[in-house]
């Protein structure tokens, strides 16, 4: 399936709408990434369920070695990348390639259980993989990455300092940071008279009846519930905080007519919606999609202005099965130069987590409109911000039963 650049946020989450929908069923449909364990999984308690107040450093294995100092890049041949569809720029890679003298194949997956299952599928071999940072401890205990030699990331120093020692790998033993961003209400200030303080309340109200969406995706959808009441706590595994959070959402369905569907940047721009609860990169993606006579301040995006609502980010990482791991990790490091990955963030909507990319410098360089500010995530954002991390098993189908009722109760 192929995905438009402006939807790749919406294609590596539906696996979590796909697991409800499965939970609904009563199908085990789905396995690894918390939701079903297969039998190749690393038992529960081998994975660390790292939190900004518990960071993990994460394993090193003995027959799992890094590759050693001042290795010359693999020439000739095909760098293999595996990635969600439409979230990397095809200038970005081609420019790689003719530098190094190699071509590179991006091959997609839809969802990280998908990426999982290929991974440890025999004979199969990738250079370089986009993880999310939840399932990275899993994909180390099961010996499916291989760590980093820093030496040849140079441009690690300008990511964010948060992220250049994460607190889901410590050292940042297997990951390089690749994009962040937050989850708001992306709006039409043409037709929102007021945003009142609790912005999550522009999802309830009655006003936009029938102009009003939820992200499809099970933990950002009840976390929307739960916010707006005050509970913060975004990876609770206490049953009667996720039923009423629940609870909630099926008021929405009375009250509003809410819909559940992603890509908030063209149903907002072109006014099918007036509400949406949306990613960051929405936002931004949006302005591409107004009509040719539309202004763009007919935007707006919402987050707490005490910076209290979801960020999250997406890493880069080398597979075990690399053939090429002196030349993925120049990879990794062409992926967080600073004009390179601005480049990138050009096409994917997606900004990166480096240092150089603030409201101030995406504004002067028109990335986005001034009344868009709000949707570029700063190192303050990601501190201050909640973070839907990996759940234990039995929590994470606490939360997909729950977003399964809500979805049959449409």
């Amino acid at each position: 399936m192929t995905f438009h650049p402006r939807e790749n946020r919406g294609s590596r989450r539906q696996f979590l709408t796909l697991g409800a929908l499965a939970a609904a069923a009563g199908t085990g449909a789905l396995a690894g990434c918390g939701k079903r364990r297969s039998e190749s999984d690393p038992p529960t308690d081998q994975v660390a369920l790292s939190r900004p107040d518990k960071p993990a450093t994460l394993p090193l294995h003995s027959d799992v070695p890094a590759i050693k100092d001042g290795l010359t890049p693999e020439k000739g041949g095909t760098l293999k990348i595996f990635n969600y569809p439409e979230y990397l720029s095809p200038d970005v890679t081609k420019a790689f390639g003719e530098q190094h003298g190699v071509t590179v194949e991006v091959t997609t997956f839809t969802t990280q259980d998908e990426a999982i299952a290929k991974l440890r599928t025999a004979g199969t071999a990738f250079d370089v993989y986009f993880p999310t940072p939840d399932i990275v401890g899993k994909l180390v205990a099961g010996k499916l990455l291989q760590p980093l030699n820093r030496s040849y990331l140079t441009n690690l120093t300008n990511a964010w300092p948060e992220l250049q020692d994460p607190f889901y790998d410590k050292g940042s033993r297997y990951t390089v940071p690749y994009t962040a961003y937050t989850t708001g209400v992306l709006y039409r200030a043409d037709r929102v008279t007021a945003v009142p303080a609790n912005g999550w309340d522009l999802i309830w109200d009655p006003a936009y009846k029938g102009q009003t969406y939820v992200l499809d995706d099970a933990r950002e959808g009840l976390s929307l519930a739960m916010l707006r009441v005050g509970k913060t706590d975004l990876n609770t595994e206490d049953p009667a905080v996720i039923k009423a959070a629940g609870e909630d959402l099926m008021k929405l369905v009375g009250a509003v007519n809410v819909k559940v569907a992603s890509g908030g940047y063209q149903t907002v721009a072109e006014g099918a919606a007036t509400v949406h609860h949306a990613w960051s990169g929405d936002a931004v993606n949006a302005q591409s999609y107004l009509g040719q006579n539309a202004a763009v301040d007919v935007l707006g995006y919402w987050f707490p202005a005490d910076r209290r609502g979801p960020v999250g980010t997406d890493t880069i990482a080398i597979p075990r099965s690399a053939e090429k791991p002196v030349l993925a990790h120049a990879f990794l490091n062409h992926m967080i130069d600073n004009d390179i990955a601005l480049e990138n963030f050009g096409f994917t909507g997606y900004q990166p987590a480096l240092s150089v990319v603030t409201p101030e410098k995406m504004i002067a360089d028109e990335v986005v409109a001034e009344n868009l500010a709000n949707a570029i995530i700063s190192p303050a954002h990601y501190r201050d911000g909640l973070q839907e991390l990996q759940l234990s098993p039995t929590g994470d189908r606490l939360w997909l039963d729950e977003w399964a009722k809500f979805k049959a109760g449409r």
